[in-house]
C-alpha cells in the first residue's frame, strides 16, 4: 500500500525547523519548540521523519535532485542572516518547492516497487510473457505474473503496454481494472483519474460494483473516475507521443501544457493566471525540458522568470 502523502504545508514547515536547529547548533530551547511543533499534529511528525530520511543522504539516488534541492536551500540560509533566509524559504526558492517535495517523495514508495522511474526518466522492460512495458517519467509499477494471471498494478505514473503473447495482460490502476489484448495501450493515473488510451487491438474496462464489461477499441481514449467511464472524443496532447521522446500539442492550455512538463523536471514551474488560457500547438522534445521552455517566448507573448535553476514562472510579456 502505498505511504500517505505529506502535506506541503508541512514539509516547508519541517525544512525551516532543520534549517534553524543547523543555524542555532541545536539550542536546547529551539529543539523543544521543534518537538513540540513536531508532536501537534500527525502531519507534522510524518513530514519531519520524510524530509530528515531525505537530509541523511544527499546523494539520494532514489529521489534525484532531492538532496541538490537541500544543500542550496542550506547554502542560501548560510549567506544570509536569518530573517532573510526564513524569507527566501518562505517567498522565492519556497514557492512551489514545498509542494515538489511532496510531490518528489512520492518516490519513496517507488523504492519498494518491482519497477520505477525517477523525475524524466523513461525505461522500456520485457515482461515474463514476452509482452513490452515502457515506463513513463515518475512511474511506479509491481508486477503478479503466475500460471493464473498476468496482473501489472499500476501505484503511480504512466506506462505503454504492448501484448505480444495470445493471453491478456491486466493493469490494475486506481479507479478500474484494464484487460489488454493482443495490441498496445497507455494507462496514466492522474490526479484525479486514470485516462487510458489504445492504439490497436482492444481493452476492456472491469470496474467494482458493475458487472458490465466497457470495451475501448483502437483509437479510442477514455478517462475512468469515480464517476465512471467517459470516452473523450478531442485530446489537446497525443497520449503516445511521449513514448517517442516528444510532446505532440493541439490548441492546448499553456498552464496545462507546462503541468506537463513540469512531470519531466524537478522543482517550480507555472504561469500567471493571466496567461493561463493561451493556446499552445507543436512538437516539443522532452530530452532537454529547460530547453523546451526557452522555445515558449517564440511561440507566445510570453517571458521566462528564473530565479534559481529550480524555479521557473512563465509571465506575460506587457
Amino acid at each position: 500500500m502505498t505511504a500517505a502523502r505529506p502535506d506541503a504545508k508541512a514539509v516547508k514547515q519541517a525544512i525551516q525547523w532543520l534549517l534553524r536547529l543547523r543555524e542555532s547548533g541545536h539550542e536546547p530551547t529551539l529543539q523543544q519548540q521543534c518537538a513540540q511543533w513536531r508532536s501537534a499534529h500527525h502531519e507534522h511528525e510524518q513530514a519531519w521523519q520524510r524530509v530528515m530520511h531525505l537530509h541523511q543522504d544527499l546523494d539520494l539516488r532514489s529521489v534525484p535532485g532531492a538532496g541538490l534541492a537541500l544543500q542550496t536551500l542550506e547554502a542560501s540560509q548560510q549567506r544570509l542572516h536569518r530573517r532573510q533566509a526564513l524569507k527566501l524559504l518562505g517567498g522565492v526558492v519556497m514557492v512551489g518547492s514545498a509542494t515538489w517535495l511532496a510531490k518528489d517523495l512520492d518516490a519513496i514508495s517507488a523504492w519498494a516497487s518491482d519497477y520505477a522511474t525517477g523525475t524524466g526518466e523513461q525505461r522500456v522492460f520485457t515482461l515474463p510473457d514476452g509482452s513490452l512495458m515502457q515506463l513513463n517519467t515518475r512511474t511506479a509499477v509491481d508486477l503478479a505474473f503466475n500460471d493464473q494471471q498476468r496482473l501489472v498494478r499500476l501505484k503511480q505514473g504512466e506506462l505503454m503496454i504492448t501484448c505480444n503473447s495470445g493471453h491478456p495482460v491486466l493493469v490494475q490502476t486506481r479507479d478500474a481494472l484494464l484487460e489488454g489484448f493482443a495490441g498496445r495501450f497507455v494507462a496514466y493515473q492522474d490526479n484525479d483519474c486514470t485516462r487510458v488510451s489504445v492504439s490497436h487491438g482492444k481493452v476492456a474496462i472491469h470496474r467494482p460494483g458493475n458487472g458490465q464489461l466497457q470495451w475501448i477499441e483502437g483509437g479510442q481514449h477514455w478517462r475512468l473516475d469515480a464517476q465512471g467511464a467517459h470516452q473523450l472524443t478531442h485530446l489537446d496532447m497525443d497520449a503516445m507521443a511521449w513514448t517517442e521522446g516528444l510532446i505532440v500539442t493541439q490548441d492546448m492550455r499553456l498552464s496545462d501544457f507546462l503541468a506537463q512538463v513540469s512531470r519531466y523536471r524537478h522543482g517550480y514551474l507555472g504561469c500567471s493566471e493571466e496567461i493561463a488560457d493561451l493556446r499552445l500547438s507543436g512538437v516539443f522534445r522532452l530530452e532537454d525540458p529547460e530547453q523546451l521552455l526557452q522555445l515558449l517566448p517564440q511561440t507566445l507573448p510570453v517571458r521566462l522568470r528564473q530565479r534559481t535553476r529550480w524555479w521557473v514562472r512563465v509571465e506575460s510579456m506587457a
